[in-house]
C-alpha cells in the first residue's frame, strides 16, 4: 500500500453522507453510526504508529484534500435540497446532524491547512468555501493571526486551561474568537459577518427550514471544530515570552485519525510551521500525548471528569509541571 493510499479512508464518511442524502429515508442517519460508533470501536484496534515520512510527495496527499474542501458545499447544497424535498421529517433531522459530521470532519481538515496556503490561491478560496457553508468565516483570519500566534497563551480563545469542560470553552471560544477576527482584521471580519448575515436573511426568506437546517449542520460542524481546537491544546501553557515548542500541543500517532484527518492529529508539528503540508507533518518525542485518538476523546470529552484525569495523567507522564 502506498504512503497516501491510507488516507482515502477519510473521504468514505463524506461520500457516505452525500449518498444516504440522495437516497433519502432512515439511511441519511448512517454517517452518526458510522463515525461516532463504528470509528471509535476501529480506533481501539488500529492502535498507533510513529512511522511518517516528512519528505514524501505530496500531490496525492493534495488531491485528497482538495476533494474533503469539494465536498462541503456539495453536502450542503445536496442537504438543503432534500429539505426542500422531504421537509424537517425524523429522517432529514438525522441527515442534518450527519451532514454537519460531515462538513465539520472535512472542513477541518481542508480549511485548517487550506487557509495557510498563499493569500486568493483557488485553495484559499476553497477554505473560504467551506468556512462560509458552516457560517464561520472568521475562522481564517482569527486562526493565522491570533492563534498561531498565541498558542497555548491564556490570552489565545482556542486554548483551554486545566477543568475547564467542553461545553464552556464551547460558549465561550467562540465570541472570543470572533473578537480576536476584529481585532487582527476588522475590515474583513466585518465583511464576512455581514455575508453570513445576508446568507441567513435570504435563506429565511426563501424557505424557513432550509434556514433551520443550514444553521443546525454548520452548530454541528463549528462544535467539532472547537472540539479539536479543545482538545489539541487543552491545559497547555507557555509563558509570555517563552518561546513555543513540541510541549505546548497535544499529539495523537493514533493510525485511524491519523489516515481519516490526513495527519491533522500530528498538531505540534504544525504549529511549529504552520505552512508545512499535512503529508510532511511529523511526530515529537517531547510532545504530550492523547490517552485515545479523537474518535475515542470525542466522547470522553463529553465526560468532563474523566477527560480532566485522563488528560492530567498523560501529561504528568510526560513531566509537565502544570498538569
Amino acid at each position: 500500500m502506498g504512503k497516501w493510499q491510507p488516507h482515502l479512508i477519510g473521504l468514505v464518511a463524506p461520500t457516505l453522507t452525500f449518498t444516504c442524502l440522495l437516497i433519502g429515508s432512515w439511511w441519511m442517519g448512517l454517517t452518526i453510526l458510522v463515525v461516532l460508533g463504528i470509528y471509535p470501536l476501529i480506533e481501539s484496534f488500529t492502535g498507533t504508529s510513529t512511522k511518517t515520512d516528512p519528505l514524501q510527495e505530496g500531490k496525492a496527499h493534495n488531491i485528497i484534500l482538495h476533494i474533503h474542501g469539494a465536498f462541503v458545499p456539495v453536502i450542503v447544497l445536496t442537504l438543503l435540497w432534500r429539505v426542500s424535498v422531504d421537509g424537517l421529517t425524523a429522517p432529514v433531522w438525522l441527515g442534518i446532524v450527519s451532514a454537519g459530521l460531515s462538513t465539520g470532519s472535512s472542513g477541518i481538515v481542508a480549511a485548517h491547512e487550506l487557509g495557510h496556503r498563499r493569500l486568493r490561491s483557488w485553495s484559499w478560496w476553497l477554505a473560504r468555501i467551506d468556512l462560509f457553508s458552516v457560517l464561520y468565516l472568521h475562522f481564517t483570519v482569527e486562526h493565522n493571526h491570533t492563534h498561531h500566534r498565541h498558542w497555548a497563551r491564556p490570552v489565545d480563545p482556542t486554548s483551554s486551561p486545566w477543568g475547564r469542560s467542553i461545553y464552556i470553552h464551547f460558549l465561550r471560544t467562540i465570541p472570543l474568537q470572533i473578537q480576536g477576527a476584529w481585532r487582527a482584521r476588522p475590515k474583513d471580519t466585518k465583511r464576512s459577518l455581514l455575508l453570513e448575515t445576508l446568507l441567513l436573511i435570504g435563506l429565511v426568506a426563501y424557505n424557513p427550514a432550509i434556514a433551520v437546517a443550514f444553521v443546525v449542520q454548520a452548530l454541528v460542524a463549528i462544535y467539532l471544530l472547537e472540539y479539536v481546537n479543545y482538545l489539541q491544546h487543552h491545559g497547555l501553557t507557555r509563558g509570555a515570552d517563552e518561546r513555543p515548542n513540541a510541549t505546548h500541543a497535544w499529539e495523537s500517532r493514533h493510525r485511524w485519525s491519523r489516515w481519516t484527518l490526513l495527519e491533522l492529529p500530528l498538531h505540534p508539528s504544525h504549529h511549529l510551521k504552520a505552512s508545512t503540508p499535512y503529508q510532511r507533518l511529523d511526530t515529537h518525542d517531547e510532545a504530550p500525548q492523547l490517552p485515545y485518538g479523537y474518535y475515542v476523546m470525542f466522547w470522553i470529552a463529553l465526560i468532563p471528569p474523566l477527560f480532566n484525569r485522563l488528560m492530567r495523567s498523560s501529561a504528568q507522564s510526560k513531566g509537565l509541571a502544570s498538569a
